[in-house]
């Protein structure tokens, strides 16, 4: 084991013999961190958090720290980070609220500079973060889906597998599996792009783009298109987008550019 002289280690915090330890770090009690972990300079972990195989911490990131929630008393909760995720400088990425409830992030996972993962969110696996993008407490993020710079999520809100979202949009409702959203919960499109990068067929594409067409384009209410796509789908991309659209929602779903438009004039004019 590397630990630098100045750092601070907890004798409650697990580390296996291969982690590495910069200089000024902080590792503050019982935190687990697997094999062939590297925690540079100047990084903060805390409280009951683990630390996958092969992550990097990278400097003054904050990991498992209080989550920033009134209702939070200092019960035990837990942050879990995957195997192999990448976590940049000043993230910050806090433990659950709820007594023994923990905010998850899979594995292989890229957070940059400056983004932020609340308390209670379950990131899936190669969930990529570009710079400042903010993520509400209990928000969910499927596998694969990428938010670009300063893309920010309402708490509970949920973002579907492979779905992008552009540089500084907001999403106050869910936005579904490979969807492309724009602005204030605009979904523009497919994620088509994406889609080919991780090896969907062009069936799949072609399905999600009819998919799209009945959510956004074809004037029926949001129920009936969610039938005719269980009619159609014939694909596992399709059936993933219609189990998402079947779920439970606590915010309900995104609206197409067109609509998204008019509610930007309508608020600008009151």
């Amino acid at each position: 084991m590397a630990v630098h002289p100045t750092a601070i280690v907890d004798s409650a915090a697990e580390l296996d013999p291969s982690v590495e330890v910069g200089a000024y770090a902080v590792i503050d009690g019982p935190v687990k961190i697997a094999a062939g972990v590297t925690i540079h300079h100047h990084a903060f972990l805390t409280g009951w958090t683990e630390i996958g195989q092969g992550c990097q911490v990278h400097p003054f990131a904050s990991i498992g720290h209080v989550p920033q929630d009134f209702h939070y008393a200092g019960e035990k909760s837990y942050c879990r980070i995957g195997a192999g995720t990448v976590i940049r400088e000043y993230v910050s990425i806090h433990r659950g609220t709820q007594p023994e409830s923990a905010t998850v992030v899979g594995r292989d996972c890229f957070f940059l500079a400056n983004s932020h993962v609340g308390h209670n969110c379950v990131i899936g696996d190669r969930v990529t973060l570009i710079n400042g993008v903010c993520v509400g407490g209990h928000g969910e993020i499927g596998d694969g889906a990428l938010l670009s710079a300063l893309a920010s999520l309402h708490q509970f809100v949920r973002i579907g597998q492979y779905a992008m979202m552009g540089g500084s949009a907001r999403a106050v409702m869910d936005v579904p599996p490979f969807m492309t959203v724009i602005t204030r919960n605009a979904c523009s499109g497919v994620n088509v792009v994406g889609m080919r990068r991780a090896g969907f067929s062009s069936q799949e594409i072609a399905e999600l783009r009819r998919a799209y067409k009945l959510l956004y384009r074809s004037g029926l209410p949001v129920a009936k298109a969610i039938d005719r796509i269980e009619n159609e789908v014939e694909t596992e991309a399709g059936r993933g987008l219609l189990a998402f659209l079947r779920a439970p929602s606590r915010r309900g779903l995104g609206v197409g550019p067109r609509h998204a438009y008019r509610h930007s004039v309508d608020a600008h004019s009151a």
